[in-house]
């Protein structure tokens, strides 16, 4: 019985392969990596351009930063 199912499990990989590789194979899965991971480069600059007009938008328009105080000087009276 155990030979049986060894049997059927090969042939299902077998089976799994000859589909894999009429599919396209390992090219057209590096391709579509590739292709994955332009967009998303391309997703996360857009992204990131939006948080920083939202960040502009919510600090006003390029506001200097405050001058940091030294904790050795003494407060302004």
């Amino acid at each position: 019985m155990r030979f049986i199912t060894f049997m059927i499990a090969v042939l299902a990989l077998v089976i799994a392969l000859v589909a894999f590789q009429r599919t396209g194979g390992i090219e057209d899965l590096r391709r579509q990596v590739e292709t994955l991971a332009s967009k998303t480069g391309s997703v996360s600059d857009q992204i990131a351009n939006m948080l920083d007009r939202f960040e502009r938008l919510i600090r006003g328009k390029d506001k200097p930063a405050p001058p940091e105080r030294s904790k050795a000087s003494p407060p302004p009276q």
